[in-house]
């Protein structure tokens, strides 16, 4: 029998990604695998007669063996797992990497290289909290595509941040303009784009940085197999900045990652590799 699966988008991100959408039932539909896009407002989550529950607009829905979760909600996504629904991430993914502070402390127990990070202390920013010289890295932790990413370089630019949903992080700056995305996918490493910028102290592609494939070292590879053999990832964007000394230091995990990068720059079917991990694992 086909494995039948749901494709979760907010109807909002449907509409800016409907072009990786289509991607993802064509491959689905060449690899016989029924996949439905639901969007995530349509559901509700809870108990009814002491059992979890799950409502598609308001009516009761047959289940499926997986489900891809293109939305950050791992409360939502947690309900999925524990209803017997193999999720695409995994509630434990959304959870952490979502989370730039439980990232960073997740990934310290395992010894991975990073910048010296100071979690927030709630929703406020105190700059006499930062025992940090000047310049360093605010990072709202709920961030993501580069965004609500600051570099401050005295407390004039502490002054100009507000309240953050969650909290910040601060952090040591690495080498400016330059970081380093590893596509993955389950527990292989799928490829690795270089972005810089000459104009930002932020690389990201899509604020007008510029992209190179990378070959990974023997070094930096051990580095990258050492997190994904810790978490099961489904498909994940892992991404570094360097040292002063060109090593790498993990900035954060894309859990929702895109692939626009990596589609300009190679013929790579990162969508169909995803599709094949989950038909194996089903």
């Amino acid at each position: 029998m086909n494995p039948n699966g749901w494709l979760i988008y907010s109807s909002e991100d449907a509409v800016r990604n409907q072009a990786y959408i289509d991607w993802v039932l064509q491959e689905a539909r060449h690899l016989d695998m029924n996949i439905q896009l639901l969007y995530r407002e349509d559901f509700s989550i809870g108990h009814v007669n002491s059992k979890l529950a799950i409502l598609h607009q308001r009516k009761a829905i047959e289940l499926p063996s997986f489900a891809i979760v293109r939305t950050i909600d791992s409360l939502f996504t947690k309900q999925l797992e524990l209803l017997g629904i193999k999720c695409y991430n995994s509630s434990l993914v959304s959870e952490i990497c979502n989370n730039k502070a439980k990232t960073h402390q997740y990934m310290a127990m395992l010894g991975i290289p990073m910048a010296d990070t100071i979690y927030g202390n709630g929703d406020s920013f105190d700059g006499s909290d930062v025992p940090f010289d000047y310049p360093y890295i605010a990072k709202e932790i709920s961030g993501r595509g580069g965004k609500q990413v600051f570099l401050i370089k005295n407390e004039n630019g502490e002054h100009g941040l507000k309240g953050a949903a969650g909290g910040w992080i601060i952090q040591k700056p690495a080498v400016y303009g330059k970081d380093l995305r590893v596509f993955i996918v389950g527990k292989k490493i799928i490829a690795a784009v270089l972005r810089q910028s000459e104009t930002d102290f932020k690389a990201n592609f899509t604020l007008g940085g510029s992209a190179s494939l990378y070959e990974l070292s023997e070094r930096e590879r051990d580095i990258v197999e050492k997190i994904i053999n810790t978490i099961d990832f489904g498909m994940a964007g892992i991404d570094f900045v360097f040292s002063e000394d060109g090593s790498f230091l993990l900035n954060e995990i894309e859990d929702v990652v895109g692939s626009r990068t990596l589609s300009a720059l190679s013929d790579i079917n990162i969508v169909r590799d995803y599709l094949l991990h989950i038909k194996s694992e089903l």
